[in-house]
């Protein structure tokens, strides 16, 4: 197991049950679980004060500072690890936050898709209770109290990108009576979040369009960026293809990176979809090692704000097995038009 102060990769990954992937995904390791609804062991969901559940509300409620959370001082550059200092047992009776640097980007909210790096302290020891790696591009969250505890959804909603900000909240605010599950944060202290808000996450590639290739299925999108594929009228080639209908100019994605995309899968032998991101109102993440073996070769080495188009042959699909559940047959080819998002390892 990872030291509980140290995250790799992106511990706020849903999982759903799109069958792109190759096997259930297990849970990550209870030490990676702090800041996820989910995981909460008491009420904080509905007891603490939230902002608005729209994504499309037009204005902020933005979580005011105060005395606790403005004597924390932090060093360190934006996106990089941060040092906080504040003078513990450090009383927190009421979420506050601090906007300690402000940046020039796009005001998040609620609802949308961020990128961020973030660092955890219990308000009483003064310890460092979880950091994420501040390396490999930022963790991919949805600012939502469906998703993430009420105290970091506060901490980073409704604030330029490019801002470091500082929060405190009681345990309560956070997880509920009981405090954190691990134990790291008693019920009846606090917790400081140091969070770098870096990006809002498109909902769609946003690449430059690329000529496409005769010999692949046609693709069409609408004015959301979800596709239509139409299967020409042959039969589906023997062996796998890919072609970039947009070409991204992000960071490269490697091998085991946990990517956040957009996709939409189609069985070239009923032109029908059998699964989708687009439908579910927000982009899917995973591992590149996670997915079939076609699926993987579609992303790795792509930049991010591509779009791809992939023809999965049965042997980079699901093999001779099939999926039963998603109607695909041991001899079906697969289409999947991708939209990659954002990356981090």
């Amino acid at each position: 197991m990872r030291d509980a102060a140290d995250w790799s990769g992106n511990p706020f990954a849903v999982e759903s049950d799109a069958p792109v992937r190759k096997r259930l995904i297990v849970a990550p390791a209870a030490a990676l679980l702090l800041l996820l609804t989910g995981c909460a062991s008491g009420s904080a969901a509905s007891d603490a004060p939230s902002s608005s559940a729209s994504p499309a509300a037009e204005t902020c409620a933005a979580t005011t500072s105060g005395a606790a959370s403005d004597s924390v001082t932090v060093k360190g550059a934006i996106g990089e690890k941060p040092t906080a200092s504040f003078d513990a047992p450090l009383k927190v009776t009421k979420t506050e936050r601090t906007v300690q640097t402000t940046g020039d980007g796009a005001e998040t909210k609620h609802g949308e898709m961020v990128g961020i790096e973030v660092t955890l302290y219990n308000a009483v020891t003064g310890k460092l209770v979880q950091q994420s790696s501040y390396a490999g591009g930022p963790m991919q969250v949805t600012i939502s109290d469906d998703s993430l505890i009420p105290a970091l959804v506060r901490a980073i909603e409704c604030v330029p990108t490019g801002s470091r900000v500082v929060s405190v909240s009681p345990a309560s605010d956070a997880w509920g009576d009981q405090g954190s599950q691990d134990g790291s944060v008693g019920p009846d202290e606090g917790v400081v979040i140091v969070a770098d808000v870096l990006s809002i996450t498109p909902s769609k590639a946003t690449g430059e369009p690329v000529a496409a290739d005769a010999s692949l299925p046609a693709v069409e999108l609408d004015k959301t960026g979800a596709p239509t594929v139409t299967i020409p009228d042959r039969a589906a080639p023997a062996d796998y293809q890919l072609g970039v209908l947009k070409q991204g100019d992000g960071a490269e994605v490697a091998d085991g990176d946990t990517v956040t995309v957009q996709y939409q899968g189609v069985n070239w032998r009923t032109g029908k979809v059998f699964d989708q991101s687009w439908t579910r109102g927000a982009p899917s993440q995973f591992a590149t090692n996670q997915v079939i073996k076609g699926f993987t070769k579609a992303l790795v080495g792509q930049k991010v704000g591509s779009q791809v188009i992939a023809v999965i042959p049965p042997d980079m699909g699901y093999g001779a097995a099939g999926s039963e559940s998603a109607g695909i047959k041991g001899t079906d080819t697969l289409v999947f038009v991708v939209d990659i998002l954002a990356t981090s390892r």
